[in-house]
């Protein structure tokens, strides 16, 4: 009887209920709010639902040794975890990415480019904030590249310069992503009146297959002989875009927007999720970093929309400022945002079209600027 109930005690001992605290508690209820989000509210759940799981997976207290948590490395999650300390999961998802994007809209008018240039002053401003409150460089460069609201460049810059700070980084850049709706509309409406929101835009020309086929190269040469450093992310980003763009690869690129980047994405949501175990993701550097975040993407939705504003002051046919909202790279989220913000002023007016172009140049313009953050910090 004495040794049952030794076995019995020792069995409970090793029971999550005997081996959690409230950090862990903390992520559970973190984790089950991102899961409410993405299925209840369909705020991104590709993104949050896995995401939202492996947090619940990473905050299941287990006992040390037995080679199941993730930062074991003998387990299971670590080994998929690779994917995202390594590098190898943001670029696939980029090819993904290139093969399901019209960057038509784009060359259609490539003044809208500027707007997706512009939005990336609020990662050069965070990064410099961050300085400013302590972080090491190659941390403020991590943190400062959330603003772009490219989750897979945020992975992949922080995989390089700080990985100790993946989760966080990782996890506040997807929360951000999948927020845009909530976020972004306040800001666009602050910076601008009704009679900008108002703005009509004119149709754009119409692009021609050849102009199609031949952007992608151009752009990569031109984007990577830039920045050198972002050549992982723009080489398949553009690679995808080719393929989709030439026909003769259609098969190819059909894997590429679908059974590539839908598996990637599952293991990628799932083991960032995975890397919040409480007792190593509650900090107050966590904190601090969602905090500085949130400001980066504030700052990028912002000067979006305002040197939209500048830009009228030169131009004789007016664009509609929203559009500069859209420079972020929560594709295609923040061109939604904007169609929506627009509609809600004139039902008439259809601004999604021409989100668009702001929107996939600001993809690449956050992949440019975590090349040349990458550079810096070499």
């Amino acid at each position: 009887m004495e040794n049952l109930t030794n076995l019995l005690t020792e069995f409970i001992a090793n029971t999550g209920f005997a081996l959690a605290d409230y950090r862990y508690i903390i992520m559970i209820v973190i984790g089950l709010v991102f899961i409410y989000l993405g299925i209840a509210k369909q705020y991104e759940p590709l993104l949050l639902v896995p995401i939202g799981f492996g947090i619940l997976m990473g905050n299941i207290p287990v006992f040390k040794g037995l080679g199941l948590a993730i930062y074991e490395d003998n387990s299971v999650l670590h080994y998929l975890y690779f994917g995202v300390t390594s590098g190898v999961y943001p670029p696939l998802i980029f090819m993904g990415i290139g093969a399901m994007t019209d960057f038509s809209t784009m060359l259609a008018r490539p003044l809208l480019m500027l707007l997706g240039a512009a939005a990336q002053t609020g990662i050069f401003i965070t990064f410099l904030g961050a300085l400013a409150l302590g972080f090491a460089p190659n941390e403020a460069a991590s943190i400062g590249i959330i603003g772009g609201a490219d989750g897979p460049t945020a992975i992949f810059l922080t995989a390089k310069l700080a990985p100790a700070l993946i989760g966080p980084i990782a996890v506040a850049a997807y929360s951000y992503m999948a927020l845009v709706p909530v976020i972004q509309p306040p800001i666009m409406k602050l910076l601008t009146t009704r009679k900008e929101r108002l703005i009509r835009m004119e149709e754009p020309r119409e692009v021609s297959k050849k102009e199609k086929i031949i952007f992608p190269i151009i752009g990569f040469l031109l984007c990577c002989f830039l920045a050198p450093a972002a050549l992982p992310l723009l080489g398949m980003l553009f690679f995808g875009n080719l393929m989709k763009e030439a026909v003769v690869t259609e098969r190819l690129a059909v894997a590429a927007r679908s059974s590539i980047i839908d598996s990637v994405t599952i293991l990628l949501g799932m083991t960032v999720g995975a890397s919040t175990q409480g007792d190593v993701f509650l900090t107050p550097q966590s904190v601090g970093i969602f905090i500085l975040g949130a400001v980066s993407f504030g700052i990028a939705t912002a000067s979006g929309v305002i040197f939209a504003k500048v830009m009228n002051l030169f131009l004789t046919v007016k664009i509609n400022p929203l559009l500069g909202a859209a420079g972020v790279s929560a594709v295609p989220d923040s061109a939604r945002v904007v169609q929506h913000v627009g509609q809600h002023e004139d039902p008439t007016n259809f601004l999604l079209m021409h989100a668009m172009a702001p929107n996939v140049s600001g993809v690449i313009g956050s992949a440019v600027a975590a090349g040349v953050l990458w550079s810096f910090m070499l």
